[in-house]
């Protein structure tokens, strides 16, 4: 079974509000024929489309191969949080790497937001971006961890733009008992993940990169450069593979440190005063849970609430009923709220929860495990590896320097382990 197929239908995005409530174009041709191309990418999320653009303007020619559609994944598919910095916080990664390479991350970081933020407005992608992320804890004994963090960001890395937020501070953004303090990141956003992904897609085509949909692929061969889907073929000077969580094995190198895991999301019907009565400002909000709650409110005032995760290849029965515990436990006061919508996705993770960027071969760069950060992290990866093959490799080898362990237990115990260690944890914040 491939996680590619195992919880979704062929070509057809997943039964989400945000394809429900999207303008989709045309299903493109699938890839029939034996192309040339400079450069050869697989996946169609942002890592992708953003490698395919910013190759195509700089005048390569692309061909980008797509297994569904494009955006059909996890780029389609998440809480459309655009995040700041690295997917773990600054003290922790001085003490991962140290303090000069943790600052050339996080500077690559803040480029990643701004770039995401830039590329919006540039190609004027009509997605909500709006400002805002919360980040609060639901633990008293953490409150003082978090004002320390906030003052730690102004004087360490004269990042401003997060504030503490005390109990009253972070009930007045957030009217849930469940939380008693947290930091807001004003220049962190959010946006409609899919509205974004269609937006890059469009504008990678209209640069002149060639986009195939429903053209998986079956094999590489590193050597020629040769990329082979079921009915053609692409030969490329360069393949750029942009797989993250639906990797499925196509490099073993790559699935031994970048796993799938699935999570899930809801949507309410439209709320009344626009949902404001729950997220008084707009802002989104992520906890300190390791299996991560995360929610903010769409362009129609519905809540979209993510949360719950599973860790083998299918989906809960009854998405709904899955994330709708995790929902009353924040919201109580809209427990039996009707949900309108409830979809699952696959991202991929790593050890660490850095990202793992690897030159495979002299052809061949991969970018993936973004672990719940991929709406900036994973555009940025797509320029990187643009900018590496146009000659610029110091900011992707500066990530790739990132040891990203494998996953213990060899081919066969890999995934088990990993089920086991989630669900240990997972169980944790159940009690």
């Amino acid at each position: 079974m491939k996680l590619l197929f195992a919880n979704d239908q062929p070509g057809q995005y997943p039964p989400s509000y945000y394809a429900a409530t999207t303008q989709i174009g045309p299903i493109r041709p699938a890839l029939t024929s034996a192309e040339r191309a400079d450069v050869c990418v697989i996946g169609a999320g942002y890592t992708g489309l953003s490698a395919a653009l910013h190759l195509a303007e700089a005048g390569l020619s692309v061909t980008v191969l797509e297994a569904h559609r494009v955006g059909w994944g996890a780029s389609g598919r998440n809480g459309g949080q655009v995040a700041t910095g690295q997917r773990v916080d600054q003290p922790e990664l001085e003490r991962l790497v140290g303090k000069d390479h943790a600052r050339a991350l996080w500077a690559l970081g803040a480029e990643a937001k701004s770039l995401v933020k830039s590329l919006i407005k540039r190609l004027q992608i009509d997605c909500a971006l709006t400002p805002g992320i919360a980040y609060l804890t639901r633990r008293a004994k953490d409150t003082e961890e978090y004002r320390h963090y906030a003052a730690f960001m102004a004087e360490r890395y004269d990042y401003p733009h997060m504030r503490f937020l005390d109990r009253d501070a972070a009930g007045q953004e957030v009217n849930s008992p469940a939380y008693v303090a947290g930091v807001l990141d004003s220049d962190a956003a959010h946006l409609n993940p899919l509205k974004y992904v269609l937006g890059l897609g469009a504008a990678a085509e209209h640069a002149g990169a060639q986009i195939f949909e429903n053209s998986q692929v079956i094999k590489i061969d590193r050597d020629t450069g040769r990329v082979f889907t079921k009915h053609g073929t692409v030969t490329a000077e360069h393949i750029l593979l942009a797989t993250n969580g639906y990797h499925d094995g196509l490099v073993p190198e790559v699935s031994t440190r970048v796993m799938p895991i699935n999570n899930f999301i809801v949507a309410t019907e439209p709320l009344p005063n626009d949902g404001r009565d729950l997220i008084a400002n707009n802002i989104a909000v992520a906890d300190d849970k390791f299996v991560v709650n995360y929610f903010r409110l769409s362009e129609d005032g519905r809540l979209l609430f993510g949360g719950g995760e599973t860790y083998g290849y299918r989906f809960p029965n009854d998405i709904r009923a899955f994330v709708r515990k995790p929902l009353q436990e924040i919201f109580p006061q809209i427990a039996d709220m009707p949900l309108a919508y409830g979809w699952g996705g696959t991202l991929g993770i790593t050890m660490t929860r850095l990202p793992h960027f690897a030159r495979l071969s002299p052809k061949m760069l991969s970018a993936a495990g973004y672990s719940g950060q991929g709406v900036t992290l994973a555009t940025h990866a797509g320029k990187l590896m643009a900018d590496t093959v146009l000659g610029e490799a110091e900011s992707f080898e500066t990530i790739a320097r990132l040891r990203t362990l494998p996953f213990p237990g060899g081919k066969a115990l890999r995934w088990p382990l990993l089920v086991a260690g989630m669900s240990y944890y997972a169980s944790r914040d159940r009690l």
